[in-house]
């Protein structure tokens, strides 16, 4: 299960680098030109989109590489950066997968109670 979280981890958090250089610039671009926000659409909330757009995939990478060796810990910061990518994004076809991965792979994480290792965290 440890493994499994790992992997899905480092796939969400590649896939979610995407997500959030797209979102940071689009924010960047309809910040300093608000004629393009005017054509194309606007977030609700450019700044949190900005720091999710970084918060995310680091929080999505860091908890799929301690969900080896902490599996609590890195469950809950992919469960953290999943409600990042959803509370900025929304969920669509950009960010399904990204979500998904990190959701699936934290509650891996978390629910590897009895671990491959004879260390648990509970």
């Amino acid at each position: 299960m440890r493994n499994a979280a790992m992997i899905l981890g480092l796939i969400a958090g590649v896939m979610g680098i995407f997500v959030g250089l797209f979102g940071f610039g689009y924010s960047e671009l309809s910040l300093r030109w608000p004629e393009l926000g005017d054509l194309f659409g606007l977030f609700e909330n450019p700044v949190f989109t900005q720091f999710a757009s970084f918060v995310a995939p680091l929080l999505t990478i860091a908890g799929g590489a301690m969900a080896k060796v902490r599996a609590l810990w890195g469950g809950i910061l992919m469960i953290l950066a999943a409600l990042c990518f959803y509370t900025a994004f929304g969920f669509n076809v950009f960010t399904m997968f990204p979500i998904g991965f990190a959701a699936l792979g934290g509650l891996l994480a978390v629910a590897a109670g009895k671990p491959d290792e004879p260390k648990a965290h509970f």
